[in-house]
């Protein structure tokens, strides 16, 4: 895979994820319950740090370094979700979706400028970048739309565009 094919992979997985909320006004995003105890903000402020673990271990694997265990550093990746959720708990929606927008051209900014051959074949960096974006994205849009069919009793809500 070259970089405009992984490009497009992870733009394909990015434009499903916003779908899956798309049209949905304020009260929705903010309602808890749609994974768990998480709203859609929640959720989007989840993504949101995995894009920016991304930013903030990718560089490092380019350098051959290996990222912390999150067993060891946070008690496992549940911990860590929690303790993220914790803290970006106080943050409005608007903000929420600017971190999201910021973050995620930050990202494509990183992988427009990495080498070459880490993104041709099955590398740490490819799988790092695999676990925390475009193989990440799809669960959590799967939840908003079962969210969003359970609330409608299976009908398609009218979204709006904009």
């Amino acid at each position: 895979m070259d970089r405009q094919q992984l490009l497009k992979r992870l733009d394909k997985a990015w434009v499903a994820f916003k779908a899956s909320y798309a049209g949905l006004p304020e009260e929705q995003l903010m309602e808890p319950g749609v994974t768990g105890a998480w709203s859609i903000r929640d959720i989007i402020a989840h993504v949101t740090t995995w894009e920016e673990e991304a930013l903030e271990h990718l560089p490092s694997i380019l350098e051959g370094r290996r990222p912390p265990r999150y067993s060891v550093k946070y008690g496992g990746i549940d911990a860590f979700n929690a303790l993220m959720t914790k803290r970006k708990e106080g943050l409005s929606l608007s903000e929420v979706l600017r971190q999201l927008d910021d973050t995620h051209q930050r990202l494509i900014d990183l992988i427009e400028s990495a080498p070459e051959d880490q993104l041709l074949r099955e590398t740490r960096f490819r799988r790092r970048l695999r676990f925390d974006t475009y193989g990440h994205y799809p669960k959590h849009g799967e939840a908003i739309r079962r969210w969003r069919d359970q609330r409608s009793g299976g009908v398609e809500e009218p979204t709006h565009i904009g």
